[in-house]
C-alpha cells in the first residue's frame, strides 16, 4: 500500500495500524507513538498511528466520547508531524470528513457505518486514503460495494478494507478468515482488526467486554492467511483506558507479538 510518509514499504512485511482507542491526551498519544515507532522501525514494519478524536458509537450516555474535537485533532496532527508517520482517525457523520481530513492521512469508516453512502462519498472527496471497516453483519464479498462507492467518487482514492469479525449470537463475534481473500479480490489491501474482533458487545453493564488474551491468535492466523495489514489498539494500562480497555493490548506486550508475527510472515515469504 502506498501512502505518504509510510516507511519500510519495501520490506515485504504487513503494515500496522496501532495506537489507543481514543485520544486521551497529548502526552499519552506521543508516548505511545514514540514506542511503536521505535519498534516498527527496528522491525521494518510500515506503521500508521491510530487514534479516535471522538467516540460517537457508545452504549451508555455517560461513556467517554473525547477530550474535544479541536484538541484531539491537533494532537493527531502533532503525532504525525513529530514522527513523520501517517495517522488515521474515524469519522461518523458526513460533515466530519472535512473537519478531520486536514489533520490526518487516513479517514476510517466504522463498521456499523460502512453502508452509509454519503459518509463514504464525503471521505472520498477529501482526497485522503479511506479505510472502511467491514460491518459485523456483512460478508467479505459484500464489501465490494463499499469500495466501489469510494472509487466512484474519487477514482484516485487509496482504499483499504478491514475485517473485525462477524456477529455471533447476541454477545460475541467470530472471525471468518475467508473474508480476507474475498476482500483482496477487489484489488485493495485488507487489514485484520485483531482487537475489535475480540469484543463481546451488548453486555448488561453497558460496557463492551473482550478477550485480549486471544489477540496474538487472531493476528498470527491473519498473517498466515495473507492479510496485508493488522489493526491493533494498545494502551500502557488498558484497565485505565477511557474507551475499549477490555480488548486492548498492553503496550509492553506489543514488541514481542510483532517479533513473532514478522517470523510468521518471513516464513511465508521464504516459501512463496
Amino acid at each position: 500500500m502506498q501512502l505518504p510518509k509510510l516507511k519500510h514499504t519495501d520490506s515485504g512485511l504487513f503494515f500496522l495500524m496501532a495506537g489507543p482507542c481514543a485520544i486521551e491526551g497529548r502526552d499519552m498519544a506521543l508516548r505511545i507513538a514514540e514506542r511503536i515507532v521505535a519498534i516498527t522501525d527496528r522491525l521494518q514494519i510500515p506503521y500508521i498511528f491510530k487514534g479516535s478524536y471522538r467516540k460517537a458509537n457508545r452504549t451508555k450516555l455517560n461513556s467517554f466520547t473525547g477530550i474535544g474535537d479541536e484538541l484531539a485533532l491537533s494532537i493527531l496532527e502533532e503525532v504525525g508531524r513529530t514522527f513523520n508517520i501517517p495517522t488515521v482517525t474515524d469519522i461518523h457523520e458526513s460533515h466530519e470528513a472535512a473537519i478531520a481530513a486536514p489533520h490526518v492521512d487516513v479517514l476510517q469508516i466504522p463498521a456499523f457505518l460502512c453502508r452509509q453512502t454519503e459518509l463514504l462519498e464525503a471521505a472520498a472527496r477529501t482526497g485522503k486514503a479511506v479505510n472502511v471497516k467491514k460491518g459485523q453483519f456483512l460478508s467479505g464479498e459484500s464489501m465490494r460495494f463499499a469500495a466501489e462507492k469510494v472509487k466512484a467518487t474519487n477514482p484516485d482514492a487509496v482504499v483499504f478494507l478491514t475485517d473485525r469479525g462477524n456477529s455471533f449470537g447476541y454477545g460475541d463475534l467470530v472471525v471468518d478468515y475467508r473474508n480476507i481473500p474475498a476482500m483482496q479480490s477487489f484489488g485493495v489491501p485488507v487489514v485484520m482488526d485483531c482487537t475489535h474482533s475480540l469484543q463481546q458487545p451488548n453486555q448488561s453493564s453497558g460496557v463492551t467486554g473482550g478477550k485480549p488474551a486471544l489477540i496474538a491468535t487472531i493476528a498470527k492466523a491473519a498473517i498466515a492467511v495473507g492479510a496485508d495489514g493488522l489493526f491493533i489498539e494498545t494502551h500502557p494500562n488498558p484497565a485505565e483506558a477511557k474507551s475499549d480497555g477490555a480488548n486492548m493490548l498492553p503496550l509492553d506486550q506489543l514488541e514481542a507479538l510483532l517479533e513473532r508475527l514478522v517470523r510468521v510472515r518471513e516464513a511465508l515469504m521464504y516459501n512463496e
